[in-house]
């Protein structure tokens, strides 16, 4: 009952305020953002009863993190999202100050959301500073989720394996033969990022098998590993992490958090898994973090959504009632040694006019039709007789995005010094031409910019805040470039 109450208390206020934040300029067309309030980890990604979920880290009623809820969207595409009714409430005593990061899985045509009761206890007493248990909700319909009547159906970690009891979330649940295996986030003793697996062969009952994979201090890859996934892309295992804390690295780790992987061998008899390839990261853009994946096994693929925001940023929105919005869907694909990302496939559905240009560029140029704030632009850059380029997005009199390519040094920076509102600066990446081409794929809508460089090999994405009018695009080539533009809106 008490979870009934909230939840429609929580819709209430959203249908009332919605209106107001309706009216937000920045407000995304095509990515998925809560109504109201405040957003952060995808949850609970999945296929079930002929669509795909996200659930999300959602505090509806305001836009600053508060005590979570789960947020929830449905797409039958992965293109068209809608926003669906908040699925979970911090109601009860095991998650009170929080229903945390959680993951979903179908079972007996049921849909289980398994979840980290978030629970603060007051530090100066001594001892930890909260209680973080695993939890259980189940639903018929995907939509609308009892919470199991023994929760939490795991309260800790066992003592004496070396992780510290108090960090303990973001379960992510697979199926194996006849067992589910549960990852959870964790941190070592040492104060190092670690992550533990369970396995159980009904949801409700858990046994713990081993520390499945842990870090060093010495390895600078953070003091906590959120968010962690276990996928498989292309026949290649994949352990994802969220890293807190990692120092940066000359231009890499600027971020407060990353997000990324290690390519390895799961041991499901031992627990273990074999880091074979060395950390790196999804994205080398500004906002992009708590990626989830979901095993899509109708169409043979891993899919990632992310958060595309990150913590301890300047977030403009907020003065408009809303706070927070997902990446799009990512296909990945294992490459050698590490993995691309690619916009997922169905994306083109959103395409509505195409501009189609083929020229030689030596001077800065706008090209007709190619222009907007909510659009797909694809490219291709010859630049056998030029040193490198700048794109600049998002123009106004006074506003631009600049993407700035160095064929010298290969390197590929993103500036957003004069995007408008919001924190400044510029992220980089060094990423060959292949067959002296550059190819870009680029996502806009309204306040972001998702920047895919040669079929997904870097991905670069940023939040920004430009005004209305800046809606130019220029191209200004340091010599002659060949370009091929396509140019949809969305």
């Amino acid at each position: 009952m008490k979870q009934r109450e909230a939840l429609m208390k929580a819709e209430q206020f959203q249908r009332e305020a919605a209106k107001q934040v309706e009216k937000s300029y920045w407000k995304p067309k095509y990515h998925i953002s809560a109504p109201t309030g405040w957003i952060n980890d995808p949850n609970g990604f999945c296929y079930f009863n002929g669509e795909y979920h996200l659930f999300y880290q959602h505090y509806p009623y305001a836009p600053e993190w508060g005590p979570m809820h789960w947020g929830h969207a449905a797409s039958s595409d992965l293109a068209h999202w809608q926003t669906r009714p908040i699925a979970l409430a911090p109601t009860d005593e095991y998650d009170k100050n929080g229903c945390f990061s959680g993951s979903a899985i179908e079972k007996d045509g049921k849909l289980y959301a398994v979840y980290t009761g978030h629970v603060d206890l007051d530090k100066s007493l001594g001892g930890d500073d909260r209680i973080e248990s695993q939890c259980l909700a189940v639903s018929e319909d995907g939509n609308t989720f009892t919470k199991w009547e023994n929760n939490p159906v795991v309260k800790r970690v066992p003592e004496n394996i070396g992780i510290r009891t108090e960090h303990f979330r973001d379960p992510k649940v697979w199926k194996h033969d006849d067992f589910y295996y549960m990852v959870v986030g964790v941190q070592t003793e040492e104060e190092s990022g670690a992550v533990v697996l369970y396995k159980s062969h009904n949801l409700t009952d858990w046994e713990f098998v081993n520390v499945m994979a842990k870090s060093t201090v010495a390895e600078n890859l953070g003091f906590m590993w959120e968010c962690p996934n276990f996928a498989e892309a292309d026949g290649q295992e994949i352990l994802i992490v969220s890293p807190q804390g990692m120092k940066p690295e000359a231009e890499k780790y600027l971020n407060v958090h990353q997000s990324g992987f290690f390519l390895g061998k799961m041991n499901y008899e031992t627990g273990i898994f074999d880091r074979q390839v060395p950390f790196d990261i999804f994205d080398y853009g500004f906002d992009f973090y708590a990626p989830q994946i979901m095993q899509d096994e109708l169409n043979n693929r891993c899919i990632m959504i992310a958060w595309l925001d990150m913590w301890e940023n300047e977030m403009p929105e907020q003065k408009d009632g809303w706070c927070g919005m997902m990446s799009i869907p990512r296909i990945l694909k294992v490459k050698g040694d590490t993995v691309y990302s690619l916009p997922a496939p169905e994306l083109a559905t959103l395409r509505k006019t195409e501009v189609h240009h083929e020229l030689t560029i030596n001077t800065a140029t706008e090209l007709n039709g190619v222009a907007g704030d909510c659009y797909e632009l694809n490219t291709v850059l010859d630049m056998a007789d030029a040193d490198g380029f700048t794109l600049k997005l998002r123009v106004s009199e006074t506003e631009e995005t600049n993407l700035i390519y160095n064929k010298t040094n290969n390197l590929l920076i993103l500036n957003r010094d004069k995007s408008g509102s919001g924190i400044k600066g510029q992220r980089q990446v060094e990423i060959a031409p292949v067959d002296g081409k550059l190819s870009l794929q680029i996502f806009s809508d309204r306040s972001s910019l998702e920047i895919f460089v040669n079929g997904g090999q870097r991905v670069l994405s940023s939040r920004i805040y430009p005004t209305e009018k800046a809606t130019g695009i220029m191209f200004v080539p340091n010599g002659f470039v060949n370009a091929v533009v396509d140019f949809y809106e969305l």
